[in-house]
């Protein structure tokens, strides 16, 4: 989707993965994974970062996303992780106990742009995940 603002026109999409700390199962529950998306959905809107598709799995994240170029990608991504855990911290304070040293986030993540696969591929993937891994089917 094409974005024009005052100063640019662009048309980026990313996919972006991160997981737990130590991969932790911490979004066990749909109450727990419907919290987290909307913590996350929240903070793309107050940082005007386009979700297009979200996909909070136990002890992972899908994104799909786009936001204007003149913001990093990795300023993005640790504005993402870095809210999103102090407000998780907020709701479950229970869930710091559980993780070792506090930290809800890996420090590492995965982007990737859109270019060698298509959006609707990426797109289908992200929908996909939770009902794969109900299924039981193994990671890709």
């Amino acid at each position: 989707m094409i974005v024009k603002t005052r100063t640019n026109v662009y048309d980026f999409d990313f996919h972006l993965v991160w997981v737990t700390k130590y991969r932790a199962s911490v979004f066990n529950t749909d109450v727990k994974r419907q919290e987290m998306k909307h913590i996350l959905e929240n903070i793309a809107h107050h940082y005007d970062i386009t979700i297009q598709e979200i996909e909070v799995m136990p002890n992972h994240i899908h994104m799909l996303l786009s936001f204007n170029p003149k913001h990093a990608p990795s300023s993005i991504v640790k504005t993402l992780k870095g809210r999103s855990a102090r407000e998780w911290f907020q709701v479950f304070p229970e869930t710091k106990q559980q993780l070792w040293k506090g930290h809800l986030w890996s420090p590492s993540f995965f982007m990737s742009t859109l270019g060698n696969m298509s959006k609707d591929v990426v797109e289908q993937y992200i929908q996909n995940q939770l009902t794969e891994y109900n299924a039981g089917r193994p990671r890709q």
